[in-house]
Parts: C-alpha cells; structure tokens; sequence
C-alpha cells in the first residue's frame, strides 16, 4: 500500500516493478543502501541478498541501478553505501549499516529461507576462507561498467564500531559510501558542506610572506615558489562579519562567494545510531545529511529505492527536499510512514506529486 504526505511519498512493493512506474529524468539524487549479501532472509518474497552467488547478487544490484539511472535527472548524484563481508561467515559477519552482524533475537528476524540452502561455512568460487570479499569495489567497478560515472569512494569510519571477536586481523570500522553519477557534470554543491579550516590551516595561510607576494618570484625567507595561486592570498584579517573571506592585494579585491572552510574530506567520521523502532540495518542521519547538501537542490527530490526504517527520507523533508522511497516489507513501510507523517516539510508544498 502507498502512502504520502507533504513532500514526501512511499511506494510498498519489489524495487524493480516500482521503479518501472516512475518518470524518466525526475530524480535529482539518490541516496541508498541496499541488502547486503548473505546478512540476512527479510522473509519476504523477491528480496535482494540471498542469491546464491556474488555474481548472481552483483547482476541483480547493476539491474536495480540501471532503472535508478533511468529515473535521475542527467545532472543527478548517486550515493551508495555498501559494506563488505568474509567468505565462510555467511550470516555471520557482514556489515549492516550501524554496525557489526545480524542477531537473531531482533524483531523483524527471520531464519535464512528454507529454500535457500544453508551457508554456513561458505566459501564463493575463487576465495578462500577468511578471505575479505571485496563486495562494494565489485559492484562499484560493476555499476562503472554499466556506463555510471565513479567520482568518488568515502570511508564512513565509525569511532564506535560493533565490536568483532577476533585475534588476527584489525576490527572493521567502516564502510564505502561511493558517489557514482550519471553524466560527466552534474549537480554538485561543494559549498554546502564545506569543512572548518583547521587553526593550523589559518595560521599557515596568515603568514606574511604570503600576504606579500603577487605570484611569480621566490620567497625569500624559504625560497620556496610563491604559493599565492593555490592559496588565493587568504587572510584572517579580512573574514567579515557574513563569514566570508576578503582578498588581501592589489591585483584581487574578493575572494569567490563561498562560505569559510574547506573541501569536504573522504573520510567521514560519524558515530553509528541504532534506530529503536525494530528496524536493526538505520544508517545514521548525520551520513545521509551532506549527501542530500551536495547533491540535491532546495526542493528537489531525493529517492531511496531501499528505503527501510525512512532515515533518507527524515533528512530530505528536514532540509527542504522532497521525498519518494521504495520498500519491499510491509511492516518497514509501516514504520517509515510513520515516520515521515511526523517530521515537518521544511518548505513550501510545490504543485503536484512528490515523484513529479
């Protein structure tokens, strides 16, 4: 059953068949983690993650996605989180989203499918025991080779991971969030969650050797070239009141309207947050916040085809944007309604559907 509200709507039923209901070119950004591989049976018909092998889950994945590239704009962003896992631990040591494996005492558990053959132990064609599979680089250079554009790989390191009962190898604190997009140039909002420059930073680029020169001759304190071209000739002095920098030299009068601070880093550190609603694979909303910054505009629409507990959705409506999820299981569907009817639309309602 589909349910709405203002900004947002959610589509209950298989990804595949929904996504064929859906617009060409009326996605500005996706954000999204699908099932993992071998994590867990939803106990519901048509999921994804138990096929029997990595190829059989890598081709359904690419197929999925190549019904997202049908409905994002050409100028629109993917963001696609995917953790990994070790051969002969199936069901038993993949990573969810929040951190560390399944348990089986947590609601909305259901034992692997009795028509799946049991996998414990096991051990894909090609890899050896123990082996780390290496799942999101196969689906990203997959998905690469389906015609997506590969930007960018995060590390989404966690300060509090799961802890794992092993002696022979470093206990695993992240995951890959990659940013895959649909044409050459895009849609891209840098400024938007731009980084605050260290102390550091400031002090370094406040130097007066700096302030000084106009590009060209050696410094003559450290003989080093002029850095003036990378660094813009910043200057603490000249941050006003508006939080912008003003240029400090003859030749420039304005540094670029831009907000303080640098380019966002690959490596984002952000706690793991459960979600206490039953539903145990939540990623956390501080991971799906700049993704929405950078990749959608005000109002725009953002999508998640696995939309799960609705934590893509929360953040899109909280940020102005508008919202269609997918979900395959009834009772995830019910709680993300319920969800999105108690977060406010931070905007004016626009004419028309949310998935327009």
């Amino acid at each position: 059953m589909n349910e709405s509200g203002p900004g947002w709507e959610l589509r209950q039923g298989d990804v595949l068949a929904e996504l064929g209901r859906m617009e060409d070119n009326s996605v500005h950004c996706v954000v999204t983690s699908p099932p993992y591989w071998g994590l867990r049976d939803y106990g519901v018909k048509g999921q994804i993650g138990l096929e029997e092998t990595i190829e059989e889950y890598i081709a359904k994945i690419v197929e999925v996605f190549e019904q997202v590239r049908r409905v994002l704009r050409p100028d629109g962003t993917l963001w696609l989180n995917l953790g990994d896992s070790y051969a002969g631990s199936w069901c038993g040591n993949s990573m969810r989203p929040g951190g560390g494996s399944q348990r089986p005492g947590l609601p909305g558990f259901q034992p692997l499918d009795a028509r799946v053959p049991p996998r414990n132990g096991y051990i894909p064609k090609g890899l050896k025991r123990k082996d780390l599979m290496g799942i999101p680089w196969r689906i990203a250079f997959s998905l690469q080779g389906a015609g997506w554009w590969l930007r960018s790989d995060i590390i989404w390191s966690k300060p509090n991971p799961m802890p794992e009962s092993v002696t022979d190898r470093p206990t695993r604190a992240h995951e890959y969030l990659f940013l895959l997009t649909k044409a050459e140039r895009y849609y891209y909002n840098a400024d938007a969650i731009r980084e605050p420059l260290s102390p550091a930073t400031k002090i370094r680029i406040t130097q007066p050797t700096f302030d000084r020169q106009t590009g060209g001759p050696k410094d003559n304190g450290t003989g080093n070239r002029s850095h003036r071209k990378a660094l813009r000739n910043l200057h603490a002095k000249h941050e006003d009141e508006n939080g912008k920098w003003r240029w400090n030299g003859s030749e420039f009068h304005t540094v670029p309207d831009s907000s303080i601070g640098a380019n966002k880093r690959t490596v984002w550190e952000i706690p793991t947050h459960p979600y206490t609603g039953g539903h145990f694979a939540t990623f956390p909303e501080k991971l799906v916040r700049p993704c929405v910054l950078a990749g959608c505009p005000d109002e725009g629409l953002v999508m998640d085809p696995f939309a799960g507990s609705g934590t893509v959705g929360i953040v899109a409506l909280d940020l102005g944007r508008r919202f269609v999820g997918i979900e395959l299981k009834p009772e995830y569907s019910q709680m993300a309604a319920k969800r999105l009817r108690a977060t406010p639309w931070q905007t004016q309602i626009p004419e028309g559907s949310p998935s327009k």
